[in-house]
């Protein structure tokens, strides 16, 4: 199994515990907190990754960290624990990514990208981001993105589909068009 596959499975785990045993949006931001801590400290991090570093060590020293925040819950630090115990804590990133798509999933939210050529001006962005809603039936959370390259119109895209209205592409259908009308 790929670590990507296993760190689903984990945060599909805890996402259920957490429905029964807790407030999932805080185990969501208990998760991310740690991860941000492990990530931001460059020496803890290559502890806890090392292959090397017994995992008994690496438990004390998730315990220590534990113990010295005391605002973890106890959904958080079994798993942190035994991710510890089975020598997975490399794999704290991608749960901690693929819980947070969990929690927006049971919200009814979707991530989209929107590209244009030039920056738009909020309340167009607004419009946009309602539209796409209406498409997909849900919540949008909308990164919006600048690349002159598409000269105008915009690209939206959420998971694997796209909404190209970019003059660049337009160009292309019409030189396509002309090309084969031409043979």
């Amino acid at each position: 199994m790929t670590s990507r596959g296993a760190a689903v499975r984990y945060a599909r785990a805890l996402f259920d515990v957490a429905q029964k045993e807790a407030n999932i949006e805080d185990v969501g931001r208990e998760v991310s907190a740690f991860a941000s801590v492990v990530a931001g400290h460059e020496l803890l991090s290559r502890v806890l990754s090392n292959p090397v570093v017994p995992a008994p060590r690496k438990r004390a020293v998730v315990q220590d960290l534990l113990a010295r925040s005391g605002t973890v819950s106890p959904v958080v630090s079994k798993l942190l624990l035994l991710l510890a115990e089975r020598d997975r804590l490399v794999l704290l990133p991608e749960i901690d990514r693929a819980y947070q798509a969990r929690l927006m999933d049971h919200a009814d939210i979707v991530r989209a990208e929107l590209t244009t050529a030039v920056a738009l001006p909020e309340e167009r962005v607004a419009e946009l981001r309602n539209g796409l809603a209406t498409v997909t039936g849900r919540q949008v959370q909308l990164e919006t993105k600048v690349n002159p390259a598409i000269i105008g119109g915009a690209v939206a895209r959420i998971g694997s589909t796209v909404y190209d209205g970019s003059i660049t592409t337009q160009l292309q259908k019409v030189k396509e068009r002309l090309s084969s009308v031409s043979e």
